[in-house]
């Protein structure tokens, strides 16, 4: 059994990726997935509406999966969106506003019974003008000295405006039968104030332009296509088929919905099949999902390795590494498509660079692991490619990870040298500080921690802070000739810039103390978590501070966690502190 058990738990994790990239299945008579995969243009980009679907609703309610009123029939992100289109009645009333806040809550007479805290529109509706009034005096105070509050509301707000502007998209919201309309000149004359707001509030533009390979900027929203029409001859066939989608969702009838949507797909790709393709392999990296598949085969192969230091050491640290290794194999796959989808290298933005971390030093992990074998690479990759996969997963909750460049990032040679390399040195800064993390703990809390293993992990940690010392120095001299080139000096001391030399001096004082014998074996993997402390302040803090040239990703909600993470890394620094005849005694 020991002999091929790693086989077989390498065969059920690919079995277990395999089942992700199946064809979707309609659960009902409408075809949702082709549906899903017709693309539109938003947030300066062509996506498909499985992409619109599914980061709206984590936007608004912070997760895909959609819960029915009832709370038993689920709703899948393009029944949501055709609901939103041309049901709003119904959309109104599923519970997707998440409201964690008791004070938010209140502006709208409600409070959270049983733990409730996801709410439909219908409940808000009534509060709707208390909301804006707090979320405009919100928003005269400075971000970074807001109260939970203040975040509270002109998060809501948002939510709620942007889910009040997806209800233009395909037709005005009032109930009219835009197919009718479309169909008699007058009617189509008198609807001219709601095609005026479809145009004025819709923020997607569903019509693609009239010849094949049209610029991006010729797209249009239904709206503007509508108010172009003088009459039902002049009506863009896009918006016909977009209305017969319409009136079909609305009176149940997939025998008429389905061919339509199949016909657009078809003639859609016809004409923009580079667009069609990209949105053909977006939808299947959306339903695959293969950064939170990634996520939980790392958690097994934690829990393999940590298994296999109390028995089995050999068949057990061999199926974790083999685990990991197809975590690390699938995150490179969604880390690639991103790539193709953008066009960019890995590293965009703060979601790409927690999965580029989390990638990175996973790597370096199946490296160390295969010569030392002793799955404590495997367990300290786990933990970081799960940390950092749940720390992306937050940060998606801001809307599209795919976003449009800011201009002075728009350069794809930089952001493969520079932003590549320094990232690299993160990642492996904290593969460093992890293992030291594995030495203290399995030093001072168990009695696995033989001669052997401790003068690995050694070697581990000091080859590990060379590798970072060099990536890190190197990312940093590129930036410098970057910001040289983008802002005409080559060093400003901006906070980002200072978190980054930071980082390079903590490498150097690292391995200054372990040369000059200022430190031995628990002095060095002290030093090394305080390293995490250090590059998540260059990561994280200098972006919460909200100042300088590098704050492109300003955010709250990080600002307890790095709080709560600093603190874990000190206790763990002072638990090193432990005496030395006190290691393998004490018990969790």
């Amino acid at each position: 059994m020991k002999k091929y058990l790693p086989l077989a738990v390498l065969v059920l994790a690919l079995a277990c990726v395999a089942a992700t990239f199946l064809p979707q299945r309609n659960r009902g008579a409408f075809d949702l997935a082709a549906f899903g995969r017709l693309p539109v243009l938003a947030d300066g980009r062509i996506k498909p509406l499985d992409t619109i679907a599914r980061t709206g609703l984590l936007m608004i309610q912070g997760r895909q999966r959609l819960v029915a009123a009832d709370g038993k029939t689920s709703v899948s992100p393009e029944e949501w969106l055709l609901d939103v289109f041309y049901r709003p009645e119904v959309s109104d009333g599923y519970p997707c506003f998440r409201i964690d806040n008791a004070d938010v809550l209140s502006l709208f007479s409600l409070t959270a019974a049983s733990g409730q805290v996801r709410f439909s529109f219908s409940q808000l509706q009534a509060g709707l003008q208390d909301l804006d009034h707090q979320a405009e005096l919100a928003s005269a105070v400075e971000a970074p000295v807001r109260s939970a509050f203040q975040r509270a509301v002109i998060e809501l707000r948002d939510h709620v405006e942007y889910y009040q502007r997806l209800k233009f998209s395909a037709q005005a919201p009032d109930g009219a039968d835009l197919f009718a309309t479309l169909k008699d000149a007058a009617a189509l004359k008198a609807a001219r104030p709601g095609f005026e707001a479809m145009d004025t509030f819709s923020p997607l533009r569903l019509i693609p332009p009239s010849r094949a390979g049209g610029r991006t900027d010729e797209w249009r929203n239904a709206g503007r296509a509508l108010l172009a029409a003088s009459s039902p001859a002049e009506v863009d066939p896009q918006v016909r088929a977009y209305a017969a989608l319409g009136k079909a969702w609305r009176g149940f009838q997939p025998e008429a919905f389905n061919p339509v949507v199949r016909a657009l797909g078809d003639e859609l790709t016809e004409r923009f099949n580079p667009a069609m393709r990209r949105c053909a392999l977006e939808d299947l990296f959306n339903r695959a999902e293969p950064f939170y598949t990634s996520l939980v085969l790392y958690v097994a192969a934690f829990l393999l390795a940590a298994a296999s230091w109390l028995k089995w050491p050999d068949s057990l640290g061999r199926s974790a590494f083999y685990v990991m290794g197809v975590a690390f194999a699938l995150a490179t796959a969604g880390i690639l498509s991103r790539m193709w989808l953008e066009g960019r290298p890995p590293v965009t933005n703060l979601y790409s660079s927690a999965l580029f971390i989390g990638w990175g030093s996973v790597a370096l992990c199946l490296v160390l692991e295969q010569i030392h074998r002793n799955a404590v690479a495997s367990a300290a990759g786990s933990l970081i490619g799960f940390g950092t996969l749940v720390i992306a997963h937050h940060l998606s909750l801001s809307g599209d990870t795919m976003e449009m460049m800011r201009a002075v990032l728009d350069s794809n040679f930089w952001l493969s040298t520079h932003v590549v390399t320094v990232t690299a040195g993160y990642a492996s800064t904290f593969l460093a500080g992890f293992l030291a993390i594995i030495y203290i703990l399995r030093g001072v809390l168990t009695r696995s921690l033989d001669r052997a293993t401790a003068d690995a992990l050694t070697r581990m940690v000091y080859g590990i802070v060379c590798f970072a010392t060099f990536f890190s120095f190197i990312g940093t001299v590129l930036g410098g000739i970057w910001a040289d080139q983008s802002w005409g000096r080559f060093w400003g001391w901006d906070p980002k810039e200072n978190g980054a030399l930071i980082i390079v001096l903590w490498n150097a004082v690292i391995l200054h103390c372990r040369w000059a014998g200022i430190v031995k074996q628990r002095g060095l993997m002290a030093l090394a978590v305080f390293g995490n402390i250090v590059t998540s302040w260059s990561w994280f803090g200098t972006n919460m501070l909200g100042v300088g040239l590098h704050s492109y990703g300003f955010t709250n909600a990080a600002f307890y966690g790095l709080i709560a993470f600093v603190a874990s890394q000190l206790a763990l620094i002072a638990l090193s502190a432990v005496p030395q005849d006190k290691w393998r005694s004490l018990r969790p």
